[in-house]
């Protein structure tokens, strides 16, 4: 095992110096080209030994341990910590894309891998609000805070393009499989990605996400303090997901403080059983290809021929197989997965600066039209998270149809109405769910997606919100300048949403707040205009390239509702 990973790292540095690509001999892959492989920690029969190595508890000791006022960032700071440039992707390796010069102006390949893309701080005016930031504005304090993120970077998901293009490279070696130049390591490289869980990254990301928010809302803690109780944050059952709220929780608390300092809900994720974190197993129509998967249908089509020059160069530097543009896809997402879990990709390499640029319309296609306004169930399965973020601002039990699971959200035990801190962990597709049916035009602003090609006219951008530990986030303020003084906005990874243009009572406001009545008032109207059994269940046809507003046509002419 140790030879074979020596020798796919000297591969890779050939390839990366670009001495490879001048070297147009052919080499046999070797017979383990292409095969999985693995590694196991921790050895099978072994565990702490708390006996020889007492925990902190019974050793004593500590020294001093008076504590300071809770951060407050949010409030106090002269400036916000923007998560941009390298500090969002450390400790990840992205090289330059083929054919640009290290030495010319960089070029972040990791901004264009769409949901495998590390979160960054995206900026207010990209959203029409160029003087907002996520600080509390002047003389306003942040009061209660509302977060729905997604879990950290993983593995990919099991049988998926990655692993797939794995098998075919293992059965091109039983019939002589030759690389050349650029792909010279694929003589001896192998599948060393799992499926599904986080990887350390992924997991650096939601401790560091907790540690910023502790930062900015430390100060909410203290309404627990004078109630005399802990916060109740929520996950599902996915291993990926137990963690990541686990990984948020020791951040946000410390470790080992967080394992008595919250209470972390697990709630079930499984076929058939209601979970607002995981609506698409009760929306049977978010299952049917033409309704649910129209958007990866379009970006499969795109695909098709967005990559031929790299293709073409590929397939001249190799015998015994042809790829094809799945194949392009399955590397590119290699050089994605194989970053964010190993730390670097030699496949990265293979693609130029436009190939990232398509790959990453390849998502916005996607996500746009199964998750977001092209997307006629989007609504619909975000509607249990709308409908409990609204019980939360109300402190009234949520009530009416959709994936939320009524047994936990009726019990002030499961489902608390009086926290000031909340923080909800799910999957991305179900973040871009639920910001369809909060209605958040602006961040879908521009007529519907091209399928044949990006014209650059619409706001939707897959790796700017739909990322890995991407972020959802609602202030409630309470600001004496404004009247009434009780006023809410809404947050996407820093970046400040107006909601002027689709909030009926909303005046346009450089900071981005609404009076917190008002906003409860639309949301509550929303709440009844998405039908959830229609969506979900009915019989209707949907079509490529509309904006549905995230909901399900009913007057047969391919027209959303609004």
């Amino acid at each position: 095992m140790q030879l074979v990973t020596a020798a796919v790292l000297l591969s890779a540095l050939v390839v990366h110096t670009g001495a490879a690509a001048e070297d147009t001999s052919f080499v046999t892959a070797a017979p383990h080209a292409g095969s999985a492989t693995s590694d196991a920690y921790p050895p099978d029969g072994t565990s702490v030994d708390s006996a020889l190595f007492p925990p902190e508890a019974e050793v004593g000791f500590p020294g001093p341990t008076p504590t300071g006022v809770q951060p407050a960032a949010i409030q106090t700071a002269a400036s916000y910590p923007y998560n941009r440039g390298p500090t969002n992707q450390f400790p990840l390796v992205a090289p330059q894309p083929h054919g640009k010069e290290e030495t010319s102006e960089q070029f972040d390949i990791t901004k264009y891998w769409g949901n495998l893309s590390p979160w960054f701080s995206l900026s207010s005016a990209d959203y029409g609000l160029p003087d907002a930031n996520p600080l509390a504005p002047p003389g306003c304090s942040v009061t209660q805070v509302h977060l729905l993120y997604r879990h950290g970077a993983r593995y990919p998901t099991s049988g998926a393009a990655p692993a797939q293009f794995a098998d075919k490279i293992a059965n091109a070696t039983k019939g002589g499989l030759q690389v050349s130049g650029d792909l010279a390591f694929l003589s001896d490289w192998t599948y060393k990605l799992g499926a599904e869980l986080l990887t350390p990254f992924g997991r650096s990301q939601e401790f560091l996400l907790g540690i910023q928010h502790r930062q900015l809302y430390g100060h909410l803690l203290n309404n627990f303090t004078e109630a005399g109780a802990i916060p109740v944050f929520r996950t599902e059952s996915q291993d990926r997901m137990v963690k990541t709220a686990e990984n948020f929780a020791a951040g946000f608390f410390g470790v080992p403080e967080y394992l008595d300092q919250v209470n972390i809900e697990i709630l079930v994720e499984a076929p058939g059983v209601n979970n607002s974190g995981a609506p698409y197993y009760v929306c049977n129509n978010s299952n049917v290809d033409s309704l649910g998967y129209i958007g990866s249908t379009m970006a499969s089509s795109f695909a098709n021929d967005a990559f031929n020059t790299t293709l073409e160069r590929l397939n001249a530097q190799v015998s015994g197989l042809t790829f094809t543009p799945s194949d392009a896809i399955a590397m590119l997402q290699l050089c994605s997965y194989e970053t964010n879990a190993l730390g670097y990709s030699a496949f990265c390499g293979l693609f130029s600066e436009e190939d990232f640029v398509n790959y990453e319309y390849y998502f916005d296609l996607s996500f746009y039209y199964n998750n977001g306004p092209g997307s006629p169930v989007a609504a619909a399965q975000g509607k249990a998270y709308l409908q409990e973020f609204v019980a939360r601002f109300t402190g009234e039990y949520p009530e009416g149809w959709s994936a939320m699971n009524l047994t936990y959200d009726n019990s002030s035990t499961y489902f608390p109405l009086n926290q000031s801190i909340y923080a909800d962990a799910t999957h991305e597709v179900v973040v871009l769910d639920a910001l369809m049916a909060f209605n958040l035009t602006a961040l879908f602003k521009g007529p519907p997606l091209d399928a044949a090609k990006n014209q650059h006219e619409n706001s939707f951008v897959a790796s700017k919100i739909v990322p890995f530990a991407t972020h959802f986030t609602a202030q409630v303020l309470e600001c004496p300048a404004y009247q009434p003084t009780k006023q809410i906005r809404f947050l996407v990874n820093d970046a400040v949403v107006p909601v002027a243009d689709s909030y009926a009572g909303c005046p346009a406001d450089e900071h981005g707040l609404c009076a917190f009545d008002t906003v409860v008032s639309v949301l509550q109207d929303r709440i009844a205009e998405i039908d959830f059994d229609w969506d979900c269940f009915g019989n209707y046809t949907a079509e490529a390239g509309v904006d549905y507003n995230g909901r399900a046509p009913r007057d047969g002419s391919g027209s959303g509702s609004s």
